[in-house]
């Protein structure tokens, strides 16, 4: 599957990890709806600093639809919001 990371790029990652990002985008959503930045930002960067250790960048020459977009590292809860569902950022 696809991730990209906004701001930051692409990233091939293994389908099998697809649970183990999901786990973390439950303590995402977690921190979110805590309203608290601090645990916001330790969540969400542990999510992306995952998807760049499982995953590889995809080829710069890559066109093609992302299977998962996660917001970068700088964004804040309210930046954010808009990107959640009910479901997190991970649909699945």
């Amino acid at each position: 599957m696809i991730a990209r990371i906004l701001g930051e790029g692409q990233y091939d990652v293994p389908d099998s990890a697809l649970d183990e990002l999901e786990t973390l985008d439950v303590a995402v959503q977690a921190a979110s709806d805590g309203g608290d930045q601090a645990d916001f930002t330790r969540a969400l960067t542990a999510l992306l600093d995952r998807v760049r250790a499982l995953g590889t960048p995809a080829a710069d020459d890559y066109i093609g639809a992302s299977d998962l977009v996660l917001p970068g590292a700088d964004f804040t809860l309210a930046q954010a919001a808009d990107l959640f569902t009910e479901e997190g950022l991970i649909h699945g």
